[in-house]
């Protein structure tokens, strides 16, 4: 967008939505999507003279905090992320509104691989579950392993895939609620986790972590 540009923003190279301008300690992000547009930064009064300068280009309309946003839910004080909405989409478009709840996205004593000797299953049926998992996952850490694995078999999906597949959605519908909180803290300390399994795909032996 070149009246971004021109006011200083520089596009992101791995995003084309977000657009950064950083002046001193100041920082100002933008996102675009179609005509949405989405504004945070450091310095709320560059915040609001953005908004302003915006506005005189555009017919616009400011319509406050952040609270909803393709299927997320925003809640600020700290920010708390989540798609409690869309879960319930899932298990309504996939008939499982009344499904038993799991306490656990997957059994961990199972073992998926393509030729597991049970009947293959309506690709597209999987595939449109798997994307639907796969779109939840953006705020749902807790499964996206699961989901991971079971995007691989999207093109071969058996009934022994299906039903891990549905054993996730059981288990979402007992965590809708489940997302991401961010909040502020003096002291920040980066922590990481790496689970490695030599040999973890019984398909073509590779590493589950590389």
């Amino acid at each position: 967008m070149s009246i971004l540009l021109n006011l200083g923003f520089s596009k992101s190279l791995l995003e084309s939505t977000l657009y950064v301008k950083i002046d001193g300690a100041d920082i100002l992000i933008i996102s675009l999507y179609v005509d949405d547009l989405f504004v945070t930064g450091n310095n709320l009064s560059l915040v609001e003279k953005f908004k302003k300068e915006m506005m005189v280009v555009f017919e616009m309309t400011d319509l406050g905090l952040m609270m909803f946003f393709l299927g997320m839910e925003i809640k600020q004080g700290g920010v708390f992320v989540c798609q409690k909405k869309y879960a319930k989409e899932i298990l309504k478009k996939f008939k499982l509104e009344e499904c038993k709840e799991m306490n656990t996205p997957m059994n961990q004593k199972e073992r998926l691989y393509k030729e597991d000797g049970t009947e293959k299953i309506d690709q597209a049926y999987f595939r449109s579950m798997i994307g639907c998992l796969l779109y939840l996952s953006v705020t749902r850490p807790d499964i996206l392993n699961v989901v991971s694995i079971l995007s691989r078999f999207m093109h071969c999906a058996s009934e022994m895939h299906l039903k891990a597949a549905k054993r996730v959605i059981r288990y979402v519908k007992g965590t809708c609620n489940f997302g991401i909180k961010y909040k502020k803290t003096e002291k920040f300390k980066l922590i990481g986790f790496s689970g490695s399994e030599w040999g973890g795909s019984i398909d073509d032996m590779r590493s589950t972590s590389g």
